[in-house]
């Protein structure tokens, strides 16, 4: 883990975070590979209905699949490379206990068995009384593609 923090009872919960390596082929499609940066500690439950994206994507979606969290450190920034990425370039998977169990996995296509990709939908840091941040509150969105090769 490149994050030195272990789960508590505040963040009990690990998850990887990846992020994309960019390219485009002879014909200009993008193609997006993704590596694994860092695991963070954070705490994730699904969200209610009244929770709202900071990103909308005009598609209906019939299945409500929005998680709220939160973190101790920005996702938008690589430790690897020091690079900032914009919310939809950040992938969070493999959300865990401290035991290691995961906790949300695909039930069908091919990635069933294999842990739920989220996208980073909203991330808004939480400032406390002293000015210091003290985390992020972040809503993940149940990527519409299950299907990366991770």
């Amino acid at each position: 883990m490149t994050n030195c923090d272990v789960p508590n009872i505040q963040f009990p919960m690990l998850a990887d975070i990846y992020y994309p390596v960019v390219s485009q082929d002879a014909y200009g499609q993008i193609a997006k590979a993704w590596t694994l940066d860092k695991t963070v500690i954070g705490s994730f439950t699904p969200a209610g209905s009244d929770i709202k994206e900071e990103l909308v994507i005009n598609v209906d979606i019939s299945q409500d699949s929005l998680m709220i969290g939160r973190v101790k450190v920005d996702l938008r920034y690589a430790d690897a490379d020091g690079e900032d990425y914009g919310l939809t370039n950040v992938l969070v998977t493999n959300i865990r206990d401290k035991d290691g169990v995961v906790l949300y996995k695909e039930t069908d296509g091919s990635r069933r068995g294999e842990p739920t990709l989220f996208e980073l939908a909203t991330q808004q840091p939480f400032v406390n009384p002293f000015g210091k941040i003290e985390h992020y509150r972040i809503i993940l969105r149940r990527s519409e593609n299950q299907s990366e090769d991770l």
